[in-house]
């Protein structure tokens, strides 16, 4: 007996939403009219079992991970011009996935049309895909749909997920160049450690020159190369996987993300970049009509950095006891004695001198007092959204000009490195080669 999905009206006007079995659309209709409803609309309610063994049907390749950023960025901003247009959202998502390559998105594309035609929301549906959907875009669009501007809301999405993805951009832009130039010039120095020094040093030993001690250091330094080379990018690898897993615990997740937020040079990057993710991130939710206590655990799961996690856990709490968001903020964004920062900074900065510069910063905010007077006036004002976003936007100004700053800095920093161990070989060499020629020439 097919299954029928109805909404009705009750004697008081309520809305009632359930779902009735029975043999025919009338039969239907005369049963809801006998339990006292009028019924606005109904529809045949597919069986789930029958829409998941449809889908199962189709033919998919194994997939990795979930779906890249970029590419759900360009789904959203495509899916808030289709809707703007007025299709329906169900045409629009089998538009989206037939054009979409095979991957995690077009395979969840599908599902959600099929769960669509179940019976479920479109934010139901696309909770059903966790790896393509997070938490975050299943709320806008449930928030979307509840006041009933689902359009507005998928261009807020789509104008959102565009500027996350240029800060990201433009982060990563600025990682690029060094690690390039390092990598290729550590592969240079090896090589020249590894096959180079050695044939100088068989030169030498054969005419049993006295050595100096530049050109003995050089030696060493090539012959612990030639014994220990693959410690090269051993040692690289050994620390990411030590860091990795230390941070599957949580105090060593919290200690390492302190240590990260305040490191010299990157750590003011760091935190202006996620300051500007979750305020916009935050703004967006509240403006969105998502409630204040779930927008604030929506942002704490996408922060990606165990400081502000706890940070804004507290101000939700606070919250919950009748609290307003500015004062917590400031009170909570302090860091704090944590032992795992002090090791990393031991580890990693210097020893005692990076103890010492860690207890001078362990007291300082990440949350500068300009955020908590914006957030406070926007408190106010009712316009807590509006303030978020120039918070964001401010932010995401700063992080350009510290990115374009560190790039501009590393490249002489990168020069001199290159150009003091480059000077140090060749005078490490030449000299005895030159006392060398000398002699023979005397």
């Amino acid at each position: 007996m097919p299954t029928f999905q109805f909404e009705a009206m009750d004697s008081t006007g309520a809305e009632i939403k359930d779902v009735i079995e029975a043999a025919t659309e009338e039969d239907a209709q005369a049963t809801i009219r006998q339990m006292g409803y009028f019924v606005t609309k109904i529809s045949v309610k597919k069986s789930r079992k029958k829409a998941e063994a449809a889908a199962g049907k189709k033919r998919r390749g194994f997939v990795f991970g979930g779906v890249k950023s970029k590419q759900l960025t360009a789904f959203t901003r495509q899916l808030s011009i289709l809707q703007d247009a007025g299709l329906p959202i169900l045409r629009s998502l089998r538009i989206l996935a037939e054009q979409s390559r095979p991957g995690r998105l077009k395979y969840s594309l599908e599902d959600t049309c099929e769960h669509i035609e179940a019976g479920d929301t479109l934010s139901e549906a696309m909770a059903k895909s966790p790896k393509c959907f997070d938490r975050l875009y299943v709320n806008m669009i449930k928030a979307g749909e509840a006041g009933g501007a689902l359009e507005v809301i998928l261009q807020r999405l789509a104008d959102f997920k565009e500027r996350a993805e240029s800060l990201k951009r433009k982060v990563k832009s600025a990682m690029i160049y060094p690690i390039v130039v390092v990598t290729v010039a550590v592969g240079i120095l090896t090589f020249i450690m590894i096959k180079i020094v050695p044939a100088f040093q068989d030169i030498f030993e054969d005419f049993e020159l006295e050595l100096p001690a530049a050109t003995l250091m050089l030696i060493a330094i090539a012959e612990w190369c030639q014994e220990y080379w693959y410690l090269i990018p051993g040692i690289p690898v050994l620390i990411w996987l030590t860091v990795k897993l230390i941070r599957k615990f949580r105090a060593g997740r919290m200690g390492w993300d302190q240590f990260v937020c305040k490191v010299p040079i990157f750590g003011q990057l760091i935190e202006k970049n996620i300051m500007a993710r979750t305020s916009r991130t935050l703004g967006t939710l509240v403006a969105s009509g998502v409630p204040i206590l779930e927008a604030l655990n929506i942002t704490r799961e996408t922060a990606g950095n165990a400081v502000f996690e706890r940070m804004y856990a507290k101000v939700s709490e606070r919250i919950r006891e009748g609290d307003a968001i500015a004062q917590p903020m400031k009170e909570y964004s302090k860091l704090g004695f944590h032992p795992m920062a002090a090791f990393f900074w031991f580890a990693f900065i210097g020893g005692p001198i990076g103890l010492l510069i860690y207890m001078l910063k362990y007291r300082q905010r990440v949350v500068d007092d300009i955020v908590v007077n914006m957030v406070d006036v926007g408190e106010e004002t009712g316009e807590l959204d509006t303030m978020l976003y120039k918070v964001a936007d401010t932010y995401d100004e700063e992080v350009a000009v510290l990115t374009d700053g560190l790039t501009k800095l590393m490249e002489p920093l990168l020069i001199l490195f290159l150009g003091g161990a480059v000077g140090f070989i060749v005078i490490s060499l030449f000299v005895p080669l030159v006392s060398l020629i000398n002699n023979l020439s005397g």
